[in-house]
């Protein structure tokens, strides 16, 4: 059985969720000028420090630039990104992490939106970059971690 080509329809995310259950894994695809895709590697570079590599395989097919807002594509399992977003890799791998945790979210019919999903979410950004600030051996990433976990965990009281 093949990945649905999209997963929008009843039957496309049951498919698609089947597959995902037996193993599945997407080989993922970086689409986007030359500056985009090196970032894009950085960022999964860290996420697979972190041990988030197949997490994010199994939700994600594929992160493409886009001038516009940067968002998750669900019927397309695709995450939109524009290159602010993947500016800071450690940033980026964390929100990579937590548009995955939405595709999951939506692939198991939660409600992958609104305050409850998205205080889910936060949670898994922070446990994300938990592990990355444990597991990576560069200063400079850990330091980024840290920052970034302050700025997630002040942000997460208003849920």
């Amino acid at each position: 059985m093949e990945f649905p080509k999209r997963v929008y329809t009843y039957g496309e995310v049951k498919a698609a969720k089947e597959l995902i259950d037996k193993g599945y894994k997407h080989r993922l695809i970086i689409r986007g000028s030359q500056a985009f895709k090196q970032k894009v590697k950085e960022a999964l570079g860290l996420i697979s420090i972190a041990g988030y590599y197949d997490f994010l395989r199994t939700y994600i097919r594929c992160i493409t630039e886009i001038d516009g807002l940067t968002q998750l594509r669900e019927s397309e399992a695709t995450i939109w990104a524009n290159k602010y977003a993947v500016e800071n890799p450690v940033d980026a791998a964390s929100l990579f992490v937590q548009k995955a945790h939405h595709m999951k979210e939506y692939l198991e019919s939660k409600l992958y939106y609104g305050g409850k999903a998205e205080k889910r979410s936060i949670e898994k950004r922070i446990e994300f970059l938990e592990a990355l600030k444990s597991k990576s051996n560069e200063k400079n990433v850990k330091e980024e971690c840290e920052r970034l976990l302050k700025f997630w965990n002040e942000s997460s009281l208003v849920y």
